[in-house]
C-alpha cells in the first residue's frame, strides 16, 4: 500500500490536506481533513472495471458550502434532537434548529465543517489516518470540552475501519457517525434501486410526521422494512406504508444487535457489478437512508437524482436525550466513548 499527501490551501488558519491511499488490490481512497470527508473510493467489479462508488461534491470549495453531509464525519450529535433542546444534569441547553424546528447532525457548523488535526501511520498491509479535534465548551451550545479522535484504517483487502474515541470534562450527549453515500454501481449509475440489501434488524424506531421518534419500536416483520433476507430497494421503497410516506423513502433507524460482532449488521450487493459490501459495527442502531432528497444536488459530474445513493449511518438512536428507554448517549467525564464501524468491499 502507498499514500500521497497534497496541501490544497489554508482555511481559518489551518492547512487543508488531501490524502490519496492506494492498495495493491485495486482500491483507492481520497479524503481530506476538512470534515474528515471521504471523497472517493475506487474499487474493481467482477468485470475488471474500476469505478468510484461514493457520491460527493466536485471540489473542496463545494464541501465548504451546503451539501447533504457527503462523506463527512457527523457530530456532536448525529441525527435529530427534537426542538434542538436537551437537559444535562438539570441544565437546559438550546441547540441550533437547523432542520425546521429540530436539531440535525451537530448544528449549523458541526464536525463536518471542522478542520481536523491529522497524522498518518503505515504498516505493511494498512494505512491509518488519525484525526483529532477539540470541540470547546458550548460550541453549538453543547456542554463540555470534548476531545474526539477518529481513526480511518484502510486495508489492502478493500476494507475501511472507522474507530471513534471521545472524552469530555463535563457531562454531554454524543452521537457520532460517518455519512458516506454509496452507489456500488459507480458513477455511471444514477440509482441504487437495483441494490440488494440485508439488515440484521427486527425493529425500527417509530417516528412522528417530522421523523422524530415516538419512543416505540415497530417490528419490521410483514412490512417493507423487513430486510432480514436480501431484498431490492426498488421492490420496497414504493410500497404503500405510512412510515415510507413520511420519510419519502427509507430514512429510518434500524435497531441492531451488537452482541454478535462476527456477523455483519448489514450487507449490500449490486448484482450487475458483483460489488458486495459488508458492514460490521458495535453500535446499537443504523440509519438507513436512500438519498430521498438528492434531486438537483450538485455532485461530482453533474446533479444527482433522488435515490442516487444510500447511507448506512451507524449510531445511537435519534433523539435519545428525550428517551430514557433508549440506549443512553450521555458521556460523563470519567468515561471514554469508543465505537467502531467497518466497511468491507469485495466482489461476488
Amino acid at each position: 500500500m502507498k499514500y500521497d499527501v497534497e496541501d490544497i490551501g489554508q482555511h481559518e488558519g489551518k492547512r487543508i490536506l488531501y490524502f490519496t491511499i492506494s492498495s495493491d488490490t485495486g482500491h483507492k481512497w481520497t479524503l481530506t481533513n476538512f470534515g474528515g470527508i471521504i471523497h472517493q473510493w475506487f474499487c474493481p467489479d467482477k468485470h475488471g472495471n474500476t469505478e468510484d462508488i461514493l457520491l460527493g461534491c466536485a471540489d473542496i470549495k463545494d464541501y465548504m458550502g451546503n451539501h447533504p453531509y457527503f462523506g463527512a464525519l457527523v457530530g456532536r450529535y448525529a441525527n435529530r434532537i427534537a426542538l434542538g433542546r436537551m437537559t444535562v444534569e438539570g441544565t437546559v441547553y438550546q441547540l441550533a434548529t437547523n432542520l425546521g424546528r429540530h436539531h440535525l447532525h451537530g448544528g449549523k457548523e458541526g464536525f463536518d465543517k471542522k478542520i481536523w488535526d491529522v497524522e498518518i501511520k503505515q504498516r505493511d498491509k494498512e494505512i491509518c489516518l488519525i484525526l483529532n479535534y477539540l470541540s470547546p465548551h458550548l460550541e453549538e451550545n453543547y456542554p463540555g470540552n470534548l476531545s474526539v479522535q477518529v481513526r480511518y484504517t484502510f486495508s489492502n483487502d478493500g476494507s475501511l475501519m472507522i474507530e471513534y474515541e471521545a472524552i469530555t470534562d463535563r457531562a454531554t450527549h454524543l452521537n457520532l457517525t460517518n455519512h458516506c453515500y454509496f452507489n456500488l454501481a459507480g458513477q455511471s449509475s444514477d440509482t441504487i434501486l437495483d441494490h440488494m440489501v440485508r439488515i440484521r434488524s427486527k425493529y425500527i424506531t417509530e417516528t412522528d410526521e417530522e421523523l422524530i421518534p415516538t419512543g416505540r419500536l415497530l417490528p419490521v416483520e410483514n412490512t417493507p422494512f423487513d430486510f432480514t433476507a436480501p431484498a431490492a430497494i426498488g421492490d420496497r421503497i414504493f410500497q404503500e406504508d405510512i412510515c415510507l410516506r413520511i420519510g419519502s423513502g427509507f430514512d429510518h433507524n434500524f435497531v441492531l444487535n451488537p452482541q454478535d460482532l462476527n456477523q455483519p449488521s448489514a450487507t449490500v450487493l449490486h448484482p450487475d457489478s458483483g460489488r458486495f459490501m459488508e458492514l460490521y459495527t458495535d453500535q446499537p442502531a443504523m440509519q438507513f437512508y436512500t438519498g430521498n432528497h438528492l434531486l438537483g444536488v450538485p455532485g461530482k459530474t453533474g446533479t444527482y437524482r433522488n435515490f442516487a445513493g444510500f447511507c448506512l449511518e451507524t449510531q445511537h438512536y435519534p433523539d435519545s436525550p428525550h428517551h430514557p428507554e433508549f440506549p443512553s448517549t450521555l458521556l460523563l467525564p470519567d468515561r471514554t466513548f469508543r465505537s467502531y464501524t467497518k466497511y468491507r468491499l469485495s466482489v461476488l
